[in-house]
């Protein structure tokens, strides 16, 4: 009699424990097909979660990358512009300058050009203040605040920046820099060989022509050589932010790329097939209600119903 009980006992254990094997595989199934997830806990396959967590920090740095191209892009773009409105200044300076080189130029003319030249320089350093992405000067490198300053006493333009702009991450150890700084392309060597600015150069020949001296052609003439060093200083500063750009470009077209294959290794770690897990639920359901069908008529089996 007790081995009888023994082996009912072993029989309803054996067909519990498969039956709920059966409903946990489904209900891991059913989970995966409404989360989209093959993991529903870091225990189900260790080495997938651990791989997930990889992928999930890589896309972590990479939206910080992503978002420094993005701040870099649009103070370059900005800077671009800005150095075209200094083209235009300097151009407009230029034909000021040769005008005023003539000795046969009446007063008055004179100091319209004057007039003028004051209001470009006024206008240079209003681009060179111009504000960054951040509401940082574009030009003054690190410097939270302006990039020049007018000195009261003299009426020149200072440079108040710090010496060099910011650098922004890439992404896999490259970096661009954000800028220029004022300097870097207002600053260069006039036609002697002497270091000079470009807002130097047109407010000196402003204060020239307003003097009246009669040098004032011969300092119009000298400035043409320096205006048209600027010029050049500044084109040489829009190369240099165009290549910035293009590397920015080529780096963008790499983190799309790393991208798209963290995304698919993802997909392929840790998202379903759809249509298999589908197929497999309807297997496990047709399994289930059989086994569990099957169970319920051997449940009810009994020996005195063989011995009738």
């Amino acid at each position: 009699m007790s081995i009888f009980a023994t082996s009912t006992s072993a029989f309803y254990d054996r067909s519990t424990q498969n039956l709920s094997a059966l409903r946990g595989q489904a209900e891991d199934l059913q989970n995966q097909i409404s989360t989209n997830s093959k993991l529903n806990k870091s225990s189900d396959d260790p080495l997938a979660a651990s791989q997930l967590r990889t992928i999930a920090r890589a896309e972590a740095m990479g939206a910080i990358d992503t978002a420094a191209t993005n701040r870099a892009t649009t103070d370059l773009n900005l800077a671009d512009t800005t150095l075209s409105q200094f083209t235009t200044y300097v151009t407009r300076a230029q034909e000021l300058a040769t005008q005023a080189a003539s000795s046969l130029l009446p007063p008055a003319q004179r100091a319209s050009i004057a007039s003028e030249l004051a209001q470009i320089h006024q206008g240079l350093v209003g681009l060179a203040n111009t504000r960054d992405s951040s509401g940082h000067a574009l030009f003054g490198g690190d410097s939270p605040g302006d990039a020049y300053q007018i000195n009261p006493a003299t009426g020149a333009a200072q440079y108040i920046g710090s010496g060099s702009a910011g650098q922004l991450s890439l992404g896999d150890g490259q970096t661009v820099s954000r800028g220029l700084t004022g300097p870097e392309f207002l600053t260069f060597k006039d036609p002697s060989g002497n270091q000079t600015d470009l807002m130097t150069v047109i407010k000196s020949l402003s204060d020239a022509l307003s003097s009246g001296a009669g040098s004032t052609a011969a300092a119009a003439q000298a400035a043409l050589g320096s205006l048209s060093n600027g010029l050049d200083a500044i084109t040489a500063a829009q190369t240099v932010v165009g290549s910035r750009l293009s590397w920015i470009d080529i780096s963008t077209e790499r983190q799309q790329a790393m991208g798209e294959a963290r995304s698919s290794q993802q997909e392929a770690i840790g998202t379903p097939d759809l249509g298999s897990a589908l197929a497999q639920l309807q297997q496990l359901s047709t399994v289930l209600q059989a086994s569990q069908a099957s169970f319920s008529k051997l449940a009810n089996l009994s020996l005195f119903d063989f011995l009738r």
